[in-house]
């Protein structure tokens, strides 16, 4: 007979444990201590196996029954729901203990320090890690919903950082996905935001693009008073016109003297493939004049305060504006946008020579691995002609090709 709530308040315990029993294989255990235990017999694979819900009153008849009804859902599907239960309890055990700091760290280092990414890509990680930290950083990660995510990033927009807080919800969202991967949580509450946040205007770097203004910029280059290590790198860079943060990176290692070449590795790349970046006779000047000062350490172009650390990623563009040329005139990166456009406007060199040169993405893996060997010796003439160029631009002479 189906149990209802005066036959359980009118069970009384006994010497020994003994049962009450409802519908479909669940019943109520009486201890000898008075406990009221919901429990559901279920058969798996052939073995007899039980599962607690919990003691009544606390769980009432209709919650009982509930629950044995959705676990013998799971169990027609094959699942045993004792385990499916085991699981689901350790889960939420692991959430609750762990933050979305240590997660997110966690992430880095095992998705992106020990997968090789870009240097770069993964002090970007870490940068988001620190935008996000004071709003979120210490809450357990059940505990971060779309709404408390939302107005983390909705102090960023308040200051004016639109791109910061677009870019800070997609590595949000990337943690969560790790995070779901790895059975801590059920869902990316990051995902649910992609309309809610002001989408920023597109921004481009700030370039030079007439030849006049350049020789102006390398005049000045010459004449800059800084260090002799931000000197040459600023007097490389229009040569190489490589992205900043590979040229901060560069180590002694990667530099073949009796080649003239510079080879990157695949994990300082963007694309995440090595780079050989033929140097002219004017770099080679350059890095030979620089050796005798950061030969000995590590990177080409160490911090000034300490030589196990590169270049800081706001020595070029500070130089710069020491230098009279405002953010809107010119940047570190924006010297990729002089090269292209001047090399393509002399109409002397092939656009996939160019584009192989500025180390962009081939989506034809076949196409660029041919590209790479067709348009070497290309490459290499048109860095020593592109080098030649800028020496007369800064000469005074104001002709593109």
């Amino acid at each position: 007979m189906p149990l209802n709530d005066k036959l359980i308040r009118a069970a009384k315990p006994l010497e020994r444990e003994w049962k009450l029993a409802d519908e479909k294989g669940l019943y109520l255990l009486i201890t000898p201590a008075g406990s009221k235990l919901w429990r559901v017999k279920f058969r798996h694979h052939g073995r007899e196996k039980k599962l607690s819900l919990g003691a009544y009153p606390e769980i009432s008849l209709k919650d009982a029954r509930s629950q044995r009804d959705a676990a013998r859902s799971i169990l027609v599907t094959g699942v045993d729901p004792a385990l499916e239960r085991k699981k689901a309890k350790l889960s939420a055990r692991l959430s609750a203990a762990t933050s979305f700091g240590d997660v997110a760290r966690e992430y880095i280092d095992v998705k992106m320090v020990n997968e090789d990414r870009a240097v770069a890509t993964v002090s970007k990680a870490k940068w988001f890690l620190e935008q996000l930290a004071p709003a979120i950083g210490s809450m357990p990660i059940t505990d971060v919903d779309p709404q408390m995510l939302l107005a983390a990033l909705k102090r960023l927009e308040a200051k004016g950082r639109h791109e910061t807080a677009k870019k800070c919800r997609s590595f949000a969202s990337r943690v969560f996905r790790y995070i779901v991967a790895t059975g801590r949580c059920n869902a990316d509450p990051a995902s649910l935001l992609q309309g809610a946040l002001i989408t920023p205007k597109a921004r481009h770097y700030a370039a030079i693009l007439e030849p006049s203004k350049l020789g102006e910029l390398l005049r000045a280059i010459d004449s800059f008073a800084g260090s002799p290590v931000t000197k040459s790198a600023l007097k490389i860079a229009p040569h190489v016109f490589v992205r900043p943060g590979e040229l901060r990176h560069a180590e002694w290692t990667e530099f073949d003297f009796e080649r003239s070449i510079w080879n990157l590795p695949a994990a300082k790349m963007k694309a995440r493939r090595p780079h050989a970046v033929p140097l002219s006779r004017q770099s080679m000047a350059i890095l030979v004049g620089l050796r005798e000062h950061t030969g000995r350490g590590v990177y080409v172009f160490p911090s000034a305060y300490g030589g196990s650390r590169p270049m800081s990623e706001n020595t070029l563009n500070a130089s710069f504006r020491r230098m009279g040329f405002d953010r809107d005139e010119i940047t570190a990166h924006g010297l990729r946008a002089t090269a292209s456009t001047m090399l393509n406007e002399s109409g002397l060199w092939n656009p996939d020579a160019i584009e192989r040169a500025l180390a962009h993405g081939e989506s034809n893996a076949t196409r660029g691995a041919y590209h790479r060997g067709l348009h070497w010796d290309e490459r290499v003439k048109m860095a020593q002609w592109w080098s030649d160029y800028l020496d007369s631009l800064e000469g005074g002479a104001l002709s593109r090709g």
